[in-house]
């Protein structure tokens, strides 16, 4: 159990740079490849799951307009009007739940919201969890339907 509890903070750590990079990544339009490279010389990522930030942010990166496809029918206004958190708390949750199936939905739900409470604005927590939860209804499938 305490390995588990370790691996999920160091992946808690890479998801907060992760999504401290993606944003650096949108307002900077510097490549991944470079802002990786800052975060690792920037960051003590001893107690970080250094591969989990690596994939996330090249993940990310990599297939933007994709994972926005995804998750863009769900949201209420259009997508260049959300803030530069919420839509890149949205790009890494959405990747997560499309990509990293070892991860259960609602742990990934449940970081998002972490996160934007940390980042975001008031009450964007809120927002970020009822898009992200009409994500993992259409690609967790079946996760959602062994709970019953």
């Amino acid at each position: 159990m305490a390995e588990h509890n370790a691996l999920a903070a160091q992946r808690r750590k890479a998801r907060h740079f992760g999504l401290q990079a993606l944003y650096q990544w949108t307002l900077s339009g510097a490549s991944a490849t470079d802002i990786e490279a800052e975060f690792r010389v920037d960051n003590d990522f001893q107690h970080t799951d250094g591969e989990y930030f690596s994939a996330v942010l090249r993940g990310v990166t990599a297939d933007v307009e994709a994972i926005e496809e995804l998750f863009s029918p769900a949201l209420d206004r259009a997508l260049d009007e959300l803030d530069p958190i919420e839509r890149n708390l949205l790009r890494l949750g959405t990747f997560e739940l499309r990509d990293r199936i070892d991860v259960p939905y609602k742990v990934v739900i449940s970081e998002a919201v972490a996160l934007a409470k940390k980042f975001g604005a008031t009450e964007s927590h809120k927002y970020v969890n009822g898009v992200l939860d009409k994500i993992a209804r259409e690609l967790r499938t079946v996760e959602l339907a062994q709970e019953g």
